[in-house]
C-alpha cells in the first residue's frame, strides 16, 4: 500500500481515521542514527510504524524496529508526542489518518541490519549527512527534537 503525507498543506484530505503509531530514535556508539527507507513513499524515516493489540507502546517500538531493521533496541526515553491534526497521511485505499505517534529514544543492543517488506533500505547514517537524504519534515523535527536532548518530552 502507498502513501502521502500532507503536512499543514490547506489542499490535504480530510482525515477519516487515527491510530496508535510509535517510532524510535536510535543511535549507535559512533553518534550515527538508524534510519530506513521506506517502501511505502520512498522516504527515508527512523524506524517504526502501529501499536497491536496486546502491546505496550515499548514493546511496539522495539517490534517494529526490529522488524524493519533487524537491530534489537531496548527503549530508554520518550522523545516526544505527536499529534499534529494538519499532518495527515492518505492511502491508497482511501483511508486518510490523522497523525498521532509517540516517538521514543532507545539504545541498539544487538542484531545485523536487513530490510525487511517496509524497509527498502536500512543504514546508520552520521548527523551532517541527513540533509542529503529525502525525510519528511514530521520526521525531521522528531530527529531534531531527539538530538536537542531537551529533559522535557515534546508534545503537540
Amino acid at each position: 500500500m502507498t502513501r502521502v503525507d500532507y503536512y499543514n498543506d490547506p489542499n490535504a484530505p480530510k482525515a477519516n481515521s487515527i491510530a496508535v503509531a510509535v517510532s524510535a530514535f536510535i543511535q549507535d556508539d559512533e553518534g550515527r542514527i538508524l534510519m530506513i527507507r521506506r517502501t511505502d513513499n520512498d522516504l527515508y524515516a527512523i524506524p517504526g510504524g502501529q501499536l497491536e493489540l496486546g502491546e505496550t507502546l515499548a514493546q511496539a517500538a522495539v517490534r517494529e524496529v526490529r522488524e524493519e531493521t533487524g537491530i534489537e533496541c531496548e527503549v530508554t526515553s520518550v522523545v516526544g508526542v505527536y499529534s499534529n491534526p494538519n499532518h495527515v497521511i492518505a492511502y491508497d485505499d482511501g483511508e486518510v489518518r490523522q497523525e498521532f505517534s509517540i516517538c521514543f529514544r532507545a539504545n541498539p543492543i544487538s542484531g545485523q541490519l536487513r530490510t525487511s517488506d517496509e524497509s527498502k533500505e536500512v543504514l546508520w547514517v552520521h548527523q551532517n549527512l541527513l540533509r542529503r537524504l529525502n525525510i519528511h519534515r514530521a520526521i525531521m523535527k522528531r530527529i531534531h527534537d531527539a538530538l536537542e536532548r531537551s529533559p522535557e518530552a515534546f508534545y503537540s
